[in-house]
């Protein structure tokens, strides 16, 4: 290469990624992706050897989460792809910019046989993701990169996949151009809204769901809250969007059955950020009476079978800054009740602690345990249902789940990301023992690293959730227990530290202790914990 600007295409698109701020990747190298490596290190970007591609996806998913900015995974043709689709899954449920470029073969409709060859990769990648391409040329690679970089900066952040034939990832190419100038969003409240705003600030007794689409808005939207004496309630994604202390905030609860006979109460609702999934409210309707105001940046969320009479699309950040500015000042006279506030909440965590008896309390010895600003990654397991209905976040954005794809192995991989993203600051797994089956290799790279992450694995000796469902369903529970490992040493075998506390004074000393050490702690809690 005599020309030091022209490169194999594959050492371009790494240098092109770290021009447009990524400077992390995850992934693992294959004979048929290795000429993205070739340029990885000399463009100044830092690679993460992932110990299995799904790791490598949820590790991008935990980086974006964390940071806010694109997470990025390169992954081999064929198995390597079909191993991160489960992440890129997740990305896509969950609203979380994830790239991921694949290598992919030259041809394939004329042979068989070929080393990972599938029949049709782009198209198995777009069942998961917001859009699978191929890139056929040097040009098309670095448009769909850009296009990618455009739409998570301005649309409904997914997960994206781009495939490059091994060919042209080994072929001569110029560099990409130089980064696109971000497209902007308006930045204020359209004429034709004044409407809208008005009802709001008319209304006696109105009622803000907070989702995550709200979470970079938790300012403005407190602001509006109080301002309007309004009450609200937050999805499980949407924690901490409010502030715990607001005395009309009826918390993360409308999966509660009776939430609905709460909604019910309202002259108007406001749902901001959300998509009022099954996951967020386990019926298929809100409950309420009133007109709604839904806010969204997805048409699709706006036209769902809650049917708002009043649709906006907009950002939710745009539109509560907007809305915080117009109500400033305003003397809002509530109809909702503060008492009745605090018995409903008082209620539902009672409700919480009869269902799955014994963890709210580990629940609140953890919290009280942590330091300020600590993130926090859960995996499915019934420590993460029950702290996602009882603990308030403080800060929004710092707990994250797999929602709506809701896969098993996501937190040890995620939190590693995210830990990544945070150098210096606390992040903190939560996962149960048999999610921790699915990825318990990660736990090798966060060895490697020397990330101080302590991972709490709740261990109930089975498929507890299942086992309850089987049950109410009137199935004798099958299936729902596996052979464990001794989870202590198989941590200390990767060179992690290992601490199996049998006390609450104990368990919160042992996360004190991991935040303070120079690599990754395994916490090993099982229901027998006692105060």
């Amino acid at each position: 290469m005599s020309d030091p600007v022209t490169r194999p295409l594959g050492a371009q698109i790494s240098h092109m990624l770290r021009a447009r701020g990524v400077d992390v990747i995850f992934g693992i190298p294959g004979v048929h992706n290795q000429e993205m490596y070739r340029g990885i290190e000399e463009a100044g970007i830092t690679h993460v050897l992932a110990r299995h591609e799904q790791g490598a996806g949820f590790m991008a998913d935990g980086y974006a989460r964390a940071s806010g900015k694109p997470g990025v995974a390169y992954v081999i043709t064929g198995p390597g792809l079909c191993n991160v689709m489960t992440p890129m899954g997740q990305a896509y449920s969950d609203s979380v910019p994830v790239l991921v470029i694949s290598s992919c073969l030259d041809e394939t409709a004329a042979r068989r046989g070929q080393l990972h060859q599938m029949k049709d990769q782009e198209i198995a990648a777009g069942t998961v993701c917001d859009w699978s391409c191929t890139a056929q040329t040097a040009q098309s690679a670095y448009g769909l990169v850009d296009r990618a970089m455009q739409e998570f900066a301005t649309a409904r952040p997914r997960s994206k996949h781009v495939q490059v034939p091994i060919a042209q990832l080994q072929a001569l190419a110029p560099p990409a151009a130089a980064p696109v100038v971000p497209a902007q969003q308006a930045q204020h409240l359209k004429a034709d809204l004044s409407s809208v705003v008005d009802q709001i600030k008319a209304a006696q007794k109105p009622l803000f769901i907070f989702g995550g689409g709200a979470a970079r808005a938790s300012d403005a939207a407190r602001a509006v809250v109080a301002a309007l004496g309004a009450a609200s309630f937050v999805t499980y994604a949407g924690r901490g969007v409010m502030a715990p202390d607001d005395p009309l905030f009826f918390g993360a609860a409308l999966a509660r059955p009776d939430s609905a006979g709460i909604v019910a109460q309202a002259d108007l609702v406001i749902a901001v950020g959300t998509e009022l999934a099954e996951v967020d409210i386990w019926r298929d309707h809100l409950g309420h009476r009133a007109p709604m105001i839904r806010v969204d940046i997805d048409a699709e969320v706006l036209s769902d079978p809650q049917q708002a009479e009043y649709p906006v699309l907009m950002d939710a950040g745009i539109f509560l800054n907007a809305l915080a500015d117009d109500v400033t000042g305003a003397q809002g006279s509530s109809r909702w009740d503060a008492r009745e506030v605090a018995k409903a909440r008082a209620s539902w965590r009672a409700e919480v602690d009869a269902e799955r008896p014994g963890i709210v309390p580990i629940c609140d010895a953890l919290r009280s345990a942590l330091p300020d600003g600590t993130m926090i990654y859960s995996d499915m397991t019934q420590f993460a249902y029950v702290a996602k209905e009882v603990w308030d976040m403080e800060n929004p954005a710092h707990w994250h789940h797999p929602y709506g794809f809701g896969t098993l192995g996501y937190a040890t991989p995620a939190a590693i990301g995210g830990a990544i993203a945070r150098q210096g600051k606390p992040t903190l797994a939560i996962i149960g023992d048999y999610g921790f089956h699915y990825t318990m290799q990660e736990l090798g790279v966060a060895v490697e690293l020397g990330l101080s992450l302590p991972i709490i694995l709740w261990d109930n000796g089975k498929l507890g959730e299942i086992e309850d469902s089987m049950v109410r369903a009137q199935i004798a529970p099958n299936a729902v227990i596996a052979q464990n490992p001794d989870f202590c040493k198989l941590a200390e075998a990767f060179g992690a530290r290992a601490a199996a506390p049998e006390t609450i004074t104990a368990f919160q000393q042992a996360i004190k202790d991991a935040f303070a050490a120079d690599g990754p702690t395994l916490i090993y809690v099982t229901p027998a914990l006692t105060s």
